[in-house]
């Protein structure tokens, strides 16, 4: 199925390929390729307006997960019963936040693509509110980030390492 990626900023140039490209092989990884889902670039004023709105919270910030299978506990698998619940939801990436995080080692595009993995991650029932909550899911984004490196010849970390 579909992966969309809108870029919705004109402050930080995005280039869109690389992304699709990385994502398409999590996506693969994850066994989600069947399902549709959307990546939305937006700079610090949209995400932080998503984030207060949202989340409560008047900060920018990196990624922010809006799953269309609300209720999935971690590491499952939405069952669809129609074709249109194909569909795992939206991740919008604060580019512009991104951007200004990344040390000079690291690469802007590496550290979209580990941000939207664990947005991906969010969508399929993961979180991190908890310690036991977040070994579950940084598991599961370094199983991951493993895979996809041995595809692309990189060496990515998972945005969670150090949270607990």
């Amino acid at each position: 199925m579909s992966l969309v990626i809108r870029n919705l900023q004109r402050v930080i140039p995005v280039r869109r390929a690389p992304l699709r490209k990385n994502m398409e092989i999590v996506r693969t990884i994850l066994g989600v390729q069947k399902f549709d889902m959307g990546i939305i670039c937006v700079d610090n004023k949209n995400i932080q307006h998503i984030n207060r709105l949202y989340r409560k919270k008047n900060v920018p910030t990196d990624v922010l997960s809006f799953p269309f299978h609300e209720n999935l506990k971690a590491g499952e698998f939405p069952q669809p019963k129609f074709p249109d619940d194909y569909n795992l939801g939206d991740i919008f990436l604060g580019v512009e936040y991104i951007f200004q995080q990344c040390k000079e080692s690291e690469d802007y595009y590496d550290i979209l693509t580990v941000t939207a993995t664990h947005g991906l991650c969010h969508l399929l029932g993961f979180t991190h509110s908890s310690e036991a909550e977040w070994q579950k899911m940084y598991g599961q984004e370094k199983l991951v980030l493993e895979e996809l490196s041995r595809h692309t010849g990189t060496r990515l970390q998972p945005l969670s390492r150090g949270l607990y």
